[in-house]
Order: structure tokens, then C-alpha cells, then sequence
């Protein structure tokens, strides 16, 4: 099945295993290591993922039975040096891999609900903060009118950050 979770795993294993690629360390870290795990994934383990997929698809169906939009955060941690890769700690919290920082996006990712993210401060220092907005499957322009109403009203894009 083209796009599934094993094709992607399958042409980066396949990318990591080309000449071209030698040595290994040719890839950073991370994605080396998320090609083992794809690797290390069983018939079982994919298809126990599909059940709890479509039971979170569902709750979250119910969920928006109940809502139209959810505002959420769109990160843990205000933007960092380009030359970090991840943080990897928040408030003290030590995040174990890469995904960790970012667990509010990813989470939403992983519903499959449209979102969107739209500047909403600035922090003292001046750099960004932004919220998303989320709303049940296919609702995506219902999820971009909230956005531009979000704009709108908060005139954030039309401020500039502290020191600017």
C-alpha cells in the first residue's frame, strides 16, 4: 500500500542502504532510528495500530459532535536556534526524542482533523507564539473561516513583537 507507514519505512531503509549512503552515519541519528523501529514493527504491531487508530478516529468523530473548533497550542516551546535540533528538555521535562517537543502537533496530526495555525502573541523577547485550531474531518473550510474570524478579532499579524 503506497503512503502506509512499511512503504515509507521500506524506500528509507532502501535510501539507507544505497552505496551512496555509506556510511550510515550519512543520515543523521534520528531518522536512522526511526528506520529501525519501522524495520523492527511486526504484522501484529501494524495491525493492533490500525484498531487503535480507527478507535481514536471514532472518539474523536464523538468528540466533535459536541464542539466545532478546538484551540489548542501549537507548541510546548517557543521557537530555538536553528542549530538545535530538538529541545530536549521543557520546564525541566527531558524529552527522549525529537517528537517529544512537538507532541502537540503531532497529536493532532495523528486524528486526522483539519488544522490550522495562526499567530496569536508574542513572547517578552519578541519571538512568536501561535495557537491552531482544529475542527472535526472535513471541516476544513469551517476550520479556515475560524481562522480568519481568530485574525480578525485579535489583530495579532497586524502588531509587531516587543522591540521590533
Amino acid at each position: 500500500m503506497a503512503g502506509t507507514t512499511t512503504d515509507l519505512e521500506r524506500q528509507l531503509a532502501e535510501l539507507l542502504e544505497q552505496e551512496r549512503f555509506e556510511p550510515p552515519e550519512a543520515f543523521k541519528a534520528t531518522l536512522r532510528d526511526n528506520i529501525a523501529q519501522g524495520r523492527a514493527l511486526s504484522g501484529h504491531d501494524l495491525a493492533r495500530a490500525e484498531e487503535l487508530h480507527t478507535a481514536l478516529f471514532q472518539r474523536v468523530r464523538q468528540f466533535f459532535t459536541r464542539y466545532d473548533i478546538v484551540l489548542l497550542p501549537v507548541s510546548q516551546v517557543l521557537p530555538f536556534d536553528v542549530d538545535l535540533e530538538y529541545p530536549t528538555e521543557i520546564n525541566g521535562v527531558p524529552m527522549t526524542d525529537y517528537l517529544d517537543w512537538m507532541r502537540s502537533a503531532y497529536l493532532i496530526s495523528a486524528t486526522g482533523c483539519p488544522a490550522l495555525s495562526v499567530p496569536a502573541a508574542f513572547s517578552p523577547g519578541g519571538l512568536p507564539i501561535g495557537v491552531q485550531l482544529v475542527g472535526p474531518h472535513h471541516a476544513d473550510f469551517a476550520v479556515l473561516q475560524a481562522g480568519h474570524a481568530f485574525e480578525q478579532a485579535t489583530q495579532v499579524a497586524a502588531r509587531r513583537p516587543p522591540g521590533a
